[in-house]
């Protein structure tokens, strides 16, 4: 295991003409702390645990100290928001530290989020507040403990100084970590600006650092877009699987390695609503829980168009939102089938899956907690289904439907234990809901008691397994809490 100063830096990013880039050094907090330290992302970068406890760990994680080796600079691209094409985006709040590479040559960029004023600020003030770092450090953990592909963070730090939002909070910066941070917008800014060589250079660094095996192609840029669409139709697919809304995806937003980030408004459905929508600031719904395979869609073809220069293949431009579609319904299928405890593909199963959505829509039924009892559900005895029963307020319509399920399962020759083994590997027992977020930042930022956070982070680390004493977190918030309000600056 690695001290700091020990960390391999390879900074490939920064090779790149400074067109991509600006150098630019982090602005540091005063008397800086260490919030929190996330022991699994430490282990990826073979980061040794009693480094945690250094009395400049601090200091390095706030930027007041550089790594050995680091070179921070801050990322240059555009992007459609909300369906408008800004021309001048780029790491507005975040530097990149520098990129290290483990022990296995894996590489793993340290981007320090909130680290202070860059040139592509307009006119933010570059900070984080401890609220946005929490739910963003906890919920990329929480989603790679579903198994959806995520960027990671390594630790949270804070400091002496307030920063402005609708109020004043607490500031902190979070270490983000990523195999790259590359975006949509990162082609976009070269495509619409027509600088089509710095367009082709980054195309082929990421290639030659991602996607390797695509070299070997007719067309190399088709299949990169070809790869980068099912990867995102693959990941929009587990989104929705697992009931998870992300709130903005502009294609600034949108990882070219098909990785979840950008972490603000996001939400997990409780009472299911396909209608639902994160944001408090999406007024006209465009980012909602039900929209978003069709934004996966409208991506992929911005990231086509953005390449389209390198790619005189019509047709392959044309097919990548198909390819897209492709991947993430079918994705969706067997994911779907896996949570209902099927083996096996048989016709009507797209029904039975869209008239038990409708049931659990119109009963306002809670995602998580259904799917995770309906692993309970007896063949051998259906009196003993009762408790699944009254997750629904129309019970009549939910037996027709049952009815149709027990057809099913018995059509596969499906077994009630193995059954339920299988299911409860695939239908979380804990999820990020708010109100147990939002338990986390009240007391970090009230009584600077950080215990809740690494509660948290451990908890949601196994979601599929029953924690002893953890059954409060399972529970969806009660019905007279006050709503809680997710904005871009969550």
């Amino acid at each position: 295991m690695l001290k700091l100063e020990n960390l391999s830096f390879d900074n490939s990013y920064v090779k790149l003409p400074d067109v991509f880039w600006e150098r630019v050094k982090p602005t540091p907090f005063p008397n800086p702390y260490v919030v929190s330290v996330n022991p699994a992302a430490a282990e990826l970068l073979n980061l040794d645990p009693g480094e945690f406890a250094r009395p400049d760990f601090a200091e390095y994680f706030c930027g007041a100290k550089l790594l050995p080796g680091s070179d921070p600079i801050a990322m240059l691209y555009s992007g459609h928001q909300f369906g408008h094409y800004n021309p001048q985006l780029g790491d507005g709040r975040a530097i990149m530290l520098g990129e290290v590479k483990n022990e296995q040559g894996e590489p793993w960029e340290l981007q320090l989020k909130g680290a202070g004023i860059t040139r592509f600020s307009r006119d933010g003030d570059g900070r984080a507040v401890l609220r946005s770092t929490i739910r963003e450090y906890l919920c990329g953990e929480a989603m790679h403990g579903l198994g959806i592909p995520t960027t990671r963070s390594l630790c949270i730090v804070a400091g002496e100084e307030v920063v402005w939002r609708e109020r004043p909070e607490p500031g902190a910066m979070l270490l983000r970590m990523a195999p790259s941070h590359v975006r949509f917008g990162s082609f976009e800014v070269f495509h619409y600006r027509r600088q089509y060589e710095h367009l082709k250079l980054l195309a082929d660094y990421v290639i030659d650092h991602h996607y390797l095996h695509v070299r070997e192609a007719e067309n190399p840029y088709a299949r990169l877009l070809h790869e980068v669409a099912i990867r995102t139709g693959h990941m929009v697919a587990q989104w929705q699987a697992v009931g998870w809304a992300h709130g903005v995806l502009n294609t600034d937003n949108m990882s070219i390695l098909g990785l979840t980030m950008d972490y603000g408004p996001f939400g997990f459905l409780e009472r299911y609503d396909p209608t639902f929508i994160c944001n408090h600031s999406d007024h006209q719904g465009r980012y909602s829980f039900q929209h978003q395979p069709d934004i996966g869609y409208w991506n992929i073809r911005a990231l086509g168009q953005a390449l389209s220069h390198l790619i005189d293949d019509e047709d392959a431009l044309k097919m990548a939102p198909q390819v897209y579609e492709q991947a993430m319904l079918e994705s969706y299928a067997e994911l779907m089938r896996g949570k209902l405890g099927f083996t096996e593909s048989h016709a009507g199963d797209d029904k039975l899956v869209t008239d038990l959505l409708n049931l659990m829509d119109s009963s306002r039924t809670d995602y998580t907690t259904f799917f995770r009892d309906l692993g309970n559900f007896q063949l051998e005895e259906p009196s003993s289904n009762s408790a699944i029963r009254d997750f629904f307020l129309h019970r009549e319509a939910f037996d027709d439907w049952t009815t149709r399920y027990r057809e099913r399962l018995i059509a596969e020759k499906s077994q009630d234990a193995e059954r339920k083994v299988r299911m409860d590997q695939v239908n979380p027992k804990y999820v990020l809901r708010n109100h147990v977020a939002e338990r986390a930042i009240q007391l970090a930022t009230r009584e600077k008691d950080y215990s809740e956070i690494d509660r948290l982070l451990e908890l949601l680390s196994h979601p599929f397994t029953d924690q002893p004493g953890m059954e409060a977190y399972a529970l969806p918030a009660p019905d007279d809490s006050p709503p809680i309000i997710v904005s871009c600056s969550s």
